[in-house]
């Protein structure tokens, strides 16, 4: 429940707190005093949407915080688990909206997204606005009112799942139903082109180790001759060679190093050289030997190369590229023969998920059909207790054809109502009064709210229209509802008022040209003052103050 509201420079707020306690807590005051802005206030910190001109005139920025008391709601505490946000006894909420219209928003001291605090605040406040009636018209509104009573919430989950697979299927199986033989077509060129260009089982490192191969084995002749000729040039020649130029220049050396020591490094250094030539030409004569002539294979390595080249041509590609090709080919064939692209087995998939879909409409119908029943009842019993003697309400659920299939089920919600005994049914939208309309559309909320789980209600002059032994009426039921859960009422009817096991009044006042807000909360002197004011007169006489005493009393008692 609503622990604390601090709000600072909204609208004609520069700053306010208000203690809020359990039970039922009414706001009153003056015409235009701002009470209606305070529950302005726990829509925009609760996710609803904010423009700039909420700020208040020569502020930078205004600020709205909450505290909530969670505790034994187990659903909000797992929500918090599951986000990662810090979860105990207490949530705060918090909302900073800036004078270019940008805001930030905060669970628990974190900064979390819009849509994530307004999921939230869904399970923490339900506000009723002084329109809900025109809502109330809306078939979406009237279904998703019955399914909280019928308390579908997983039944609808479960079907919106269903519904969606349901369409992707049909989609899907539309797709392949419309392609036809090109499918067919498609796999049997795939086929046989996958088959080709793997029957040439060609490896990633093939083509260029094959063109090395064939440059050698062209030229191996020349190559083999190159070979020894070079051998022999340097070491092989009997007579001639370098190697033997080179050690006569060595022996010269040597021998003269004994005159001039400075012979000694290009002595070295010519030995060196005599050793790696040495090497070069063992290595030349190991190539030569090494080196075959094989036209067999240069004949195979022609043969390779040449399917290569043919099969790149034909697919208009690199021959390095062939195995990419294969891949991307296989691939395609892959995906056109998926099994669960088979129009036989599509068609099973179908059928089974459209049978769980049926399945779980016709639960959904009959839990809904139940609670039309019962919540029917309710509600005509409370527009008798609102004056709308032989007043009738029903919840018309009309199961459609599959034709019809949505994610919310094959069900169509009608509230029906007939003002009067000789009165027919008909739809709560045909309704000609916006009297009657008020106090029906107020009589579904009161029944509503003893459903619902969350545990703050706000209802903002939803008793608009109604007055007399009706408004207390009204009052009785609101009090009631708040001492099952913490309820917040703004309202001009001091019935109402009289009935609240808290009182607060909202106050506007005038200082310097400024104008401030202060929100009072009463004892029952100061109570008895506003509510015998609500009742009405220029000026209060004790006949007036004992009328109001006598309400209040007269509703802690009942």
């Amino acid at each position: 429940m609503l622990t604390h509201i601090h709000i600072r420079d909204l609208a004609i707020i520069d700053e306010l707190e208000l203690e809020l306690g359990p039970g039922m807590s009414v706001l009153t005051g003056e015409t235009g005093a701002g009470k209606s802005i305070l529950i302005d206030a726990l829509g925009l910190v609760l996710g609803d949407r904010a423009a700039s001109d909420v700020v208040r005139d020569g502020a930078n920025k205004a600020e709205i915080t909450l505290a909530l008391d969670i505790r034994g709601q187990t659903t909000v505490l797992q929500w918090l688990i599951e986000q990662g946000l810090d979860a105990g006894d207490e949530c705060f909420l918090r909302r900073v909206i800036g004078r270019d219209g940008r805001s930030k928003t905060y669970i628990n001291g974190t900064p979390a997204p819009l849509q994530r605090v307004r999921e939230l605040g869904e399970m923490l406040v339900d506000i009723h606005g002084q329109h809900a009636h025109q809502s109330l018209l809306r078939g979406d509104t009237q279904r998703q009112i019955l399914d909280t009573h019928a308390d579908n919430g997983e039944r609808l989950e479960r079907l919106a799942v269903t519904y969606h697979e349901r369409r992707v299927l049909s989609q899907q199986l539309q797709e392949l139903t419309n392609q036809g033989r090109e499918r067919a077509d498609r796999i049997d060129l795939l086929q046989f082109q996958v088959q080709e260009l793997a029957t040439l089982n060609l490896d990633p490192d093939e083509f260029d180790a094959l063109n090395e191969e064939h440059r050698r084995l062209a030229h191996a002749g020349r190559l083999k001759d190159a070979g020894l000729a070079a051998y022999l040039a340097l070491y092989g020649a009997d007579d001639g060679s370098l190697d033997t130029g080179i050690g006569k220049v060595i022996s010269e050396l040597t021998t003269l190093c004994n005159l001039d020591d400075k012979l000694s490094e290009p002595a070295d250094l010519l030995g060196a050289a005599q050793a790696q030539l040495r090497e070069a030409a063992s290595s030349l004569r190991q190539y030569s030997d090494d080196l075959d002539i094989d036209p067999e294979r240069l004949t195979w390595v022609e043969a390779r190369l040449s399917d290569i080249h043919d099969l790149a041509r034909k697919y208009r590609l690199l021959p390095a590229q062939l195995l990419a090709r294969l891949t991307e080919l296989e691939a395609e064939l892959a995906s056109l023969q998926d099994p669960e692209l088979d129009l036989e087995q599509l068609h099973a998939r179908l059928a089974g998920v459209e049978a769980d879909y049926r399945l779980t409409a016709q639960a959904v119908h009959q839990t809904r059909a139940a609670a039309a029943l019962e919540l029917g009842k309710a509600v005509t019993g409370a527009m008798q207790e609102l004056g709308m003697a032989g007043g009738c309400f029903e919840i018309a659920v009309e199961y459609l054809d599959e034709d019809h299939a949505s994610p919310h089920g094959l069900d169509r919600v009608e509230f029906r109502v007939s003002a009067g005994p000789e009165q027919p049914m008909r739809p709560l939208s045909r309704v000609a009064s916006g009297g009657e309309l008020s106090r029906i559309s107020l009589a579904i909320q009161i029944i509503a709210a003893r459903s619902i789980s969350i545990s703050t209600l706000v209802f903002d002059e939803v008793d608009t229209g109604i007055g007399g032994g009706v408004a207390e009426v009204v009052g009785r039921q609101l009090r009631a509802v708040g001492e099952q859960r913490q309820v917040l009422c703004v309202t001009h009817l001091p019935q109402v008022a009289a009935q609240a096991h808290h009182h607060y009044q909202v106050v506007k006042r005038t200082r310097q040209k400024k104008t401030r807000i202060e929100v009072v909360a009463l004892d029952l002197q100061a109570r008895v003052e506003e509510i015998a004011r609500m009742l009405g007169g220029l000026e209060l006489t004790d006949k007036t103050r004992d009328h109001a005493q006598e309400m209040i009393v007269r509703a802690q008692t009942l």
